[in-house]
């Protein structure tokens, strides 16, 4: 009979936390343990695991292929022990949380999120900011956000925890609003803008000359501006508008390279409440990534 390996949920919490954090000092730090104790903790893990989950170097921590595989399990393992021990106890989680996020996500992904959210802690009060990448950055850095989803670019920058990987789309009316031998029409939201700068690098590649046709912050603006026949966008493929096309090959446009969404925390710590929305969103999107477009 094979032996029964149990896991030790403060073990996968240290996992999770320096997951996030690339650091052992950094987990520490927001764990409450030195450096050492958490190096202790993963060694500890990966033993009772049978497994390498990081990879060490004397400036970051990566994760092995095991570990990529292990941290969305992780997560559940934590979110259905949180509920359990707040069903049990009754639920005393209350406060304020600010969230930040964009437009097109926060409407698609984020309702269901936050209602399931919202149902298990109901004490807890959420602020949802939408606005542009550049901003939620900025409201993150004075302080005016306790969590911010961003857009970023994939193999980019070490920011944030990646949550959400989009195929992106080029989405319009109809492929009329391409003249030959004309500029394309843009319909774009200001820079910078993931989305903005990917259409223009894949056009530019292509030696394809563009212009900015229809400029705004707005999703119902863009949308409204698309639905006139103003221009065409590029939006992630699920969340294309059902009334307005996608265009590729057919219209020899380019393709495009995936944008990822991060989740991001301040330097300084946070309300519980606020570290417990992270780990339901995370385990949420993790579980909603994983099962496909419905």
């Amino acid at each position: 009979m094979d032996r029964i390996v149990n896991l030790e949920l403060d073990l996968v919490r240290a996992f999770v936390t320096v997951a996030e954090a690339r650091s052992f000092t950094r987990a520490g730090a927001r764990l409450g343990r030195t450096q050492s104790a958490i190096s202790l903790q993963m060694r500890r893990l990966e033993d009772r695991l049978g497994a390498q989950l990081l990879s060490r170097d004397p400036r970051h921590v990566v994760l092995t292929s095991a570990g990529e595989a292990f941290l969305p399990q992780a997560r559940r393992l934590l979110r259905v022990n949180d509920e359990i021990v707040a069903d049990l106890r009754g639920d005393d989680l209350e406060g304020e949380v600010r969230l930040g996020a964009p437009e097109d996500f926060a409407t698609v992904h984020l309702p269901e999120i936050l209602g399931q959210f919202s149902r298990a802690h109901p004490k807890v009060a959420l602020a949802v900011t939408c606005d542009l990448t550049l901003n939620l950055l900025d409201r993150l850095r004075e302080g005016a956000l306790d969590l911010a989803l961003v857009k970023r670019e994939p193999l980019g920058p070490d920011l944030g925890v990646r949550v959400w990987r989009e195929p992106l789309v080029w989405v319009a009316a109809d492929a009329a609003v391409l003249k030959p031998g004309e500029p394309a029409p843009l319909v774009v939201a200001p820079a910078p803008c993931v989305y903005r700068k990917r259409a223009v690098a894949a056009l530019e590649a292509r030696g394809r000359t563009w212009r900015a046709a229809y400029t705004s912050p707005s999703l119902a603006g863009q949308h409204a501006a698309l639905r006139a026949g103003l221009g065409l966008t590029v939006l992630p493929r699920d969340m294309v508008p059902p009334d307005l096309k996608v265009l590729g090959a057919a219209e020899d446009l380019p393709w495009l390279e995936d944008a990822e969404i991060a989740l991001l925390k301040p330097r300084a710590a946070i309300p519980t409440a606020a570290d417990r929305l992270a780990e339901f969103v995370l385990s949420s999107l993790d579980r909603k990534q994983a099962m496909g477009p419905a």
